[in-house]
């Protein structure tokens, strides 16, 4: 089939319940010609699917982000390799991400974006693939990041025979826990009113880097051996202005202090013991644009901070449910128990028992960037080292990976190499049994040249510099690090 042929057969049909519309989107320079395929669900359920000229046999869903509301563009990567591709707006448009307000009056809503959409999606999508090709796809996959990845947990949860395969990248897996955290940040913050501002991001950050930046054997900017960069050996307590006041910026005031401690500690909340979320460890690179000043300060404005916005919009919506509700001055996010419970069971993707997934034959693979200022990578370790204990070492080895990405930001960015095709090497495990080996991600620049690799080691290990010294071309290379 070619891609017109598929917009030909599902053109104005009505196939499991979607009702479709399609065209063929011409080739450019960076996108090949496909199949484009608008459907909605009624009542308020809209897709879009991309049929490839040369269809590989196989099926990619890829996740949205934050509350949702709009639907992610194609994934680039998966159709030029010949995947359908498909994705949602998760059952209501508005397009804001920081806005839950579809969640207060519309219970299907709420439903959808917690745990319904996907699988609702992949009845019509799995239909649709047979008219269009004449065969359902051999394999599926799903892959999301953030909300995307708590998407894709949910999916290993509560629908193990749904998806061969699944990538799930810095999941907010932990929704009540993570951001009942993001509350608590967001106090701290509002305490130093607008005095945390980039040049007091900038001064924590190097005083993290300088400490932890050359304990992975090369001084890059990033630091990669994350467990030896501990409280101890950055001492942030050393930053405290005389008297604890706010001095300018060559230190922090208490109130400073307040926040990164907030931050860096755990945030456990009452009710139910996986309302929890484990704190973030200094990454040193703090002070990237995509990292506190976008997640945690809004560099002074905390009301412009994404943390900020998540957790007001989420009370407003699911805790207090009354739009005008002030966040900062709610009180405790966790007075409302039964409001939590009920968020917790729409939201959470915490069940540590996958062998449902694991026994359907399902691989899954985690990822987590180790600068990520919007969700804590160590509640992704967490989940991971929970996952093991419960269904055993052995068991878990068998179909799960965790990697963390040093110096990249939530989901991409910041000064590490942040580009890894796991994709393919998830294929390659489910269709081959190939387990991920000698993974190597890359930093590349606008024009997508490659401007520097590193090892994409396995977790616990990192990448440590082992090439020739003082050598910037050597340092460039994947080759020139060891996994350790």
């Amino acid at each position: 089939m070619t891609a017109q042929q598929a917009c030909d057969a599902l053109n104005g049909k009505v196939i499991a319940g979607a009702t479709l519309v399609a065209a063929t989107v011409a080739a450019t320079s960076a996108v090949p010609t496909y199949c484009k395929v608008s459907g909605n669900i009624a009542p308020s359920l809209n897709f879009e699917m991309r049929l490839p000229q040369t269809w590989n046999g196989k099926l990619h869903y890829g996740g949205g982000g934050g509350y949702n509301g709009s639907i992610p563009a194609l994934n680039l990567a998966a159709l030029t390799s010949g995947y359908a591709d498909v994705s949602s707006d998760s059952g209501h448009q508005g397009g804001n991400a920081f806005n839950a307000d579809f969640a207060l009056n519309d219970a299907n809503a709420a439903q959808l974006f917690g745990s319904l959409s996907t699988p609702t999606v992949m009845s019509s999508a799995l239909e649709l693939i047979k008219t269009a090709y004449g065969a359902p796809p051999s394999r599926s996959y799903f892959e999301g990041c953030s909300n995307g990845g708590r998407e894709a947990l949910i999916n290993v949860q509560r629908y193990p025979n749904l998806f061969d395969g699944v990538i799930a990248r810095a999941p907010a897996y932990n929704w009540v826990g993570l951001l009942g955290q993001f509350n608590r940040t967001a106090l701290a913050v509002s305490e130093t009113g607008t005095s945390f501002t980039l040049p007091k991001t900038q001064l924590l950050a190097k005083t993290v880097r300088d400490a932890c930046d050359g304990l992975d054997g090369i001084v890059d900017g990033v630091v990669s051996n994350k467990d030896a960069c501990t409280p101890d050996v950055v001492n942030v307590a050393k930053l405290r202005c005389a008297g604890g006041a706010d001095l300018g910026d060559t230190c922090l005031s208490d109130a400073q202090l307040a926040v990164v401690t907030s931050w860096t500690s755990d945030s456990v909340l009452t009710g139910n013991s996986t309302f929890r979320n484990a704190g973030w460890t200094l990454s040193g690179n703090e002070d990237d644009a995509g990292a506190w000043p976008a997640w945690v300060t809004g560099n002074g404005t905390v009301t412009k901070a994404y943390q900020y916005l998540f957790q007001d919009t989420t009370i407003k919506n699911y805790l207090a449910r009354n739009p005008t509700a002030n966040s900062l001055t709610y009180g405790a996010f966790d007075q409302n128990p039964n409001a939590l419970y009920a968020l917790s069971a729409l939201n959470d993707a915490t069940q540590t028992d996958i062998r449902p997934f694991k026994n359907s034959g399902g691989k899954l693979l985690l990822w987590h960037g180790g600068n990520d200022s919007a969700l804590s990578n160590n509640a992704t370790i967490e989940y991971y080292k929970n996952v093991k204990t419960v269904v055993g070492a052995a068991n878990a080895d068998a179909f799960m990976r965790l990697y963390i990405a040093p110096g990249v930001n939530h989901c991409s960015g910041g000064p590490g190499a942040d580009s890894t095709a796991l994709l393919a090497a998830l294929d390659s495990w489910v269709e081959r049994g190939t387990a991920p080996s000698g993974l190597v991600a890359e930093k590349k620049d606008a024009a997508g040249a490659t401007l520097f690799s590193r090892p994409l080691c396995e977790y616990p290990k990192y990448p440590r510099y082992t090439g020739p010294a003082n050598d910037a071309n050597a340092a460039k290379l994947a080759a020139s690090y060891t996994c350790s």
